[in-house]
């Protein structure tokens, strides 16, 4: 049975308003967490409506409810075209991706993902993957670690850490959360030490799920598999992945590189439909703090 504390969504209401659903028409949640979403679209669609809902992690599918009009697909929304391919519903009139690792991650010890509690280093999306964090910090090299934790946590320290790292392992393998913050914390301002502790874990987990490399694949995909009027909406929760999806939304490519062609007119894809991200309210944050860095982009296929 699904557990509505598995995941709170975040700007439901405007994300729901943004993708202008059609009651026949079909749309993806390309991230279905704990439903919240998908059940929104859901309630929007009459009965010829169709939702495709993604998700890598077994642990939320085996939580969902078998609902009319839903396909749920054990799946990395990078191969979404596949995916629509073989369920035959290409084009899409409507897709979402909520970016934010689920409170069902975050507070799962087992998983890896927060410094709150000790536990194994795992940090994967999709368990049956091979890559953990513990194989990051054990295998890499100290100057792949440093450039991890400098282009994906954006930490200035990014060598010393890598360098602390190396030497803790030295003495024995960095398989527990614990191990590592014992490593690391002497590197960590002590007036900014969440912060900067979220920052290294959010570089490991990057770097474990591909994360950039997923999103750049997944754009490219979305934007064709959308028909035209088609809209994608995007809630983002860090500089990484916000530039990413900014800059295709305005030119097409993850690089922000307006192309022209012979005539001067630009081939990008879509169109923002607002010009700057939409972000919860006081009232949406004080009710659900993890919400206060999620950035919604919404942009409508030419």
């Amino acid at each position: 049975m699904e557990q509505d504390i598995y995941h709170i969504p975040a700007l439901l209401r405007q994300t729901i308003e943004a993708l202008n659903i059609k009651p026949g028409g079909r749309y993806v949640d390309a991230t279905y967490g704990g439903g919240g979403h998908s059940r929104a679209i859901l309630a929007e669609l009459g009965p010829e409506g169709r939702l495709y809902s993604f998700d890598q992690d077994s642990d939320a599918l085996e939580r969902a409810t078998a609902q009319p009009g839903l396909t749920l697909i054990h799946g990395n929304f990078r191969f979404l075209s596949n995916f629509l391919r073989y369920h035959k519903a290409l084009p899409v009139d409507g897709i979402l991706a909520d970016l934010g690792v689920s409170f069902h991650h975050f507070d799962d010890g087992e998983r890896g993902f927060s410094f709150r509690t000790d536990g194994p280093l795992d940090m994967r999306m999709n368990r049956s993957a091979r890559l953990t964090a513990a194989t990051v910090l054990n295998t890499y090299s100290p100057e792949r670690l440093a450039d991890i934790f400098y282009l994906y946590g954006e930490l200035r320290q990014s060598r010393r850490l890598a360098a602390a790292v190396a030497k803790a392992r030295e003495a024995a393998p960095l398989n527990t959360i614990f191990q590592l913050l014992d490593a690391v914390k002497p590197l960590v301002n002590p007036r900014q030490e969440k912060k900067e502790l979220a920052q290294i874990f959010q570089a490991l987990r990057i770097e474990v799920n591909s994360e950039l490399s997923a999103l750049t694949s997944f754009l490219t995909q979305a934007a064709e598999s959308l028909r035209p009027g088609g809209r994608l909406a995007i809630i983002t929760y860090h500089s990484l992945e916000d530039r990413l999806v900014k800059n295709f939304f305005k030119s097409g490519n993850i690089e922000g590189r307006l192309e022209k062609d012979f005539f001067g007119r630009t081939n990008a894809p879509l169109r923002q439909t607002v010009s700057r991200p939409i972000v919860p309210d006081a009232d949406e944050i004080e009710a659900n703090p993890r919400s206060r860095s999620a950035k919604l982009r919404v942009a409508e296929k030419l």
